[in-house]
């Protein structure tokens, strides 16, 4: 009979001694142990321990010992075990609010942290005192950013932050990021979006969301600039195409977003995109607006600049190089869209402030009248100082190469110089301009003067249809013309440039990138380049926002084959990254500034490794050397009010202005000569300057006046021994930086 082998059953029959101990019965074939062998050795692991018995008696200790023994227990701190482990010790747990002070979200005391906000020190007395969930807190910059930040963006970054939480202006929250080309505007604008969205001194994000609004060809490089710098810690939203329907889509669903982890808390937009879709983004509010190349802004009677005014969001920060760009007025607009009513009225800012200063600026002015406009001028720039942070390049010598900027003034071609003559003749705006009268066809006569000056090319089909100003000249052009082939003899600026690209090629492994104002002047660079063989690849409005950032990031790269990148200044002159070439030709001159440096500092940026050459191409004695003259006067007038210079020479009267249709045969460069420079003796290069020398200010950029001897560019050096008749003119940071 099989009994039960369980412990219960067995204390049962023993305790009852109901009947006799039970033995399993043995079968005849006993089987060997598995853990010994023959000689009776054991194979029992080491580690295990044979089982003990427990006795159930406590030990018998007394009250005193018992409370010792426990104290002793409960007094070790918990360690977590993982070897050498020194973050927090769980003090966090769901559901559980965790006591004390607030902490910032960095650490303000490490190395290198960027602090940008400090609470006020404390007594103990107070520190009692004071609620803890209302003690203010440190903002630190995150330091996967303060780690890549230079000193002077740095400074930036603080000077944002300030402005936007209406600590530097009580009641405005807005500023102008006013820095020149190359010193990282982006960088500071997404530094300071990303501390916006991610703490404040009270412990909780400042804003839920933020809006870029820029070109539509710089959308994508604000995406790609947000992902370099922020990884994966964001997703921004950049919209650059698609269906009326689906950006609405889109709009409504960042504009609906709410909360503590907004999916998508950056929208970047076009301002195109933004004008035609801006109901959608008007119905919510959004914590700060940013808007690139902000000197789109400068009129306010346009529909994207009240669009944007309108908008429920009152930190405004406005990125722009080139703040001041035509007139004061202007510069006003931008102020008056980022803190309102700090200049007042659009008319009052004429009355105090624009008008006394260019009267004061002017050639002709009074004693009477230069003192009141500088006294309101230092007026006006103690306001502005307030809410705008302006660095310029120098700042860019310690980290960048050397920078030699070139004036080339190029002399007519006999065909020019007869075509520009009989034009003058000819032209009937030429006396409605002397007369002070600007009419459409006078307009029209400086397009033709301009293009003429490039390539008679480019007017060969008015000469054929006998426009006014050009009859009777296409009888001045060769036999057998044609403008299926470009002829660069023709044209002085297309001599010089053709031989600069043959010496850059031939002796240099540089790339160049050609900047003009007119596409017809970019095709008639592509003719040039296929009959000498050289790979180019040409930007202009015709092309696709997303195929441009393609072929840049080719040009970019140092095994691209392309030698020549053809640029339009007007469709991609702001923003782009060249650093794949060194060398920048500016074909033409514009009326406003601020487009030719925009566009000529697309080459010396971060990343840049070679020294940088910028080649102006100027007509001799033409109304290219009047528009570069009215642009010293303009940027005369920048550095006055943004670059607070006080020593700017006022060499330029504005009446000389009206003698645009002239032409000046005798001249090396009429614009040297209306600057008085008294560095040059017998029409050569005097160092040092002597005392007095008109040549230190910023107005004037010809701080080297030079023939031969004075070239330090070996490719103009070349150009000039190939029997090229032009004159000479540079400005370079190599002085700044005290290289001799």
């Amino acid at each position: 009979q099989r009994r039960s082998l369980a412990p219960s059953q067995l204390a049962k029959r023993k305790a009852g001694d109901e009947e006799e101990e039970w033995h399993p019965p043995t079968s005849q074939k006993r089987q060997k142990p598995v853990s010994e062998t023959e000689s009776g050795e054991c194979y029992r692991s080491p580690f295990r321990k044979p089982l003990a018995q427990l006795t159930n008696r406590p030990q018998c200790l007394d009250s005193t010992q018992h409370e010792a023994f426990i104290r002793s227990i409960l007094s070790k701190p918990f360690k977590v075990p993982i070897p050498n482990y020194k973050g927090p010790l769980g003090l966090r747990a769901l559901g559980i609010k965790r006591a004390g002070l607030r902490s910032p979200l960095h650490d303000p005391f490490e190395e290198g942290a960027l602090v940008l906000y400090e609470p006020p020190l404390l007594s103990a007395h107070d520190q009692l005192k004071i609620d803890k969930d209302k003690a203010p807190v440190h903002v630190v910059v995150d330091p996967v950013l303060s780690r890549v930040l230079r000193p002077h963006q740095r400074e930036g970054v603080k000077f944002l932050w300030e402005c936007v939480t209406s600590r530097r202006i009580p009641g405005s929250h807005g500023c102008i990021m006013a820095d020149e080309m190359g010193l990282g505007k982006t960088l500071q604008c997404i530094t300071l979006m990303w501390t916006l969205l991610r703490q404040s001194p009270d412990c909780k994000p400042e804003i839920e969301k933020a809006m870029v609004v820029s070109p539509s060809s710089l959308v994508r490089n604000w995406y790609n600039e947000v992902e370099k710098w922020l990884g994966g810690r964001i997703q921004p939203l950049a919209i650059d195409g698609g269906s009326k329907e689906e950006i609405d889509r889109k709009l409504v669903g960042f504009m609906n977003q709410r909360g503590l982890r907004v999916p998508s808390p950056i929208l970047i937009i076009s301002y195109e995109t933004f004008r035609l879709h801006a109901e959608a983004l008007q119905k919510g509010s959004v914590g700060l607006v940013i808007c690139d190349e902000g000197h789109r802004l400068k009129n306010s009677e346009n529909q994207t600049y009240q669009a944007l005014n309108s908008l429920n969001t009152p930190r405004r920060v406005l990125i722009s190089g080139t703040p001041i760009q035509n007139d004061l007025l202007e510069y006003f607009s931008l102020v008056h869209f980022v803190n309102s009513g700090i200049l007042g009225t659009a008319q009052e800012f004429k009355r105090h402030f624009e008008i006394p200063i260019l009267k004061g600026r002017d050639a002709d002015a009074s004693d009477a009248e230069r003192h009141k406009g500088e006294e309101r001028l230092k007026e006006l720039i103690s306001i502005v100082n307030r809410c705008l942070i302006r660095r310029t390049s120098d700042i860019l010598s310690k980290y960048l190469p050397v920078k030699i900027e070139q004036v080339v003034c190029c002399r007519l071609t006999p065909l020019q110089a007869e075509l520009y003559k009989n034009f003058l003749k000819q032209a009937k705006p030429v006396e409605e301009l002397k007369e002070g009268k600007i009419s459409v066809s006078s307009l029209s006569s400086i397009t033709s003067l301009k293009k003429l000056c490039n390539h008679p090319a480019l007017i060969h089909d008015k000469c054929v249809e006998e426009e006014e100003g050009f009859m009777g000249a296409l009888d001045l052009f060769p036999t057998g013309y044609s403008t299926k082939s470009v002829e660069p003899q023709l044209s002085g600026k297309m001599l010089v440039l053709d031989y600069i690209l043959a010496v850059t090629k031939s002796t240099s492994n540089d790339k160049v990138v050609l900047v003009s104002n007119y596409t017809q002047t970019l095709d008639l660079f592509e003719k040039l380049c296929r009959n000498r063989r050289y790979l180019y690849v040409r930007l202009d409005g015709t092309m696709s926002i997303k195929k441009r950032a393609k072929i840049v990031e080719r040009f970019n790269s140092p095994s691209s084959p392309e030698f020549i990148f053809m640029l339009s200044s007007k469709a991609g002159g702001c923003g782009l990254n060249l650093i794949g070439a060194n060398r920048l030709v500016m074909f033409d001159p514009d009326w406003n500034p601020a487009n030719d440096e925009q566009a000529m500092a697309r080459v010396w940026r971060d990343g840049q490794k070679k020294t940088c050459y910028i080649y102006r191409l100027l007509s001799t004695g033409t109304i290219e050397e009047k528009i570069f003259q009215r642009q010293t006067h303009k940027k005369a007038l920048s550095s006055c009010v943004v670059d607070e210079e006080q020593d700017v020479e006022r060499h330029f009267s504005l009446g000389e202005l009206k003698e645009l249709f002239t032409l000046n045969e005798t001249t090396t460069s009429d614009t040297h000569d209306k600057i008085k420079c008294r560095r040059c003796v017998n029409g050569h290069q005097v160092r040092p300057p002597p005392e007095g020398s008109d040549c230190t200010s910023d107005l004037s950029q010809w701080n080297h006046c030079a023939d031969k001897r004075g070239l330090q560019d070996s490719v103009l050096k070349a150009a000039w021994d190939a029997a090229v008749t032009f004159t000479f003119h540079h400005h370079s940071h190599e002085e700044q930086r005290g290289i001799p």
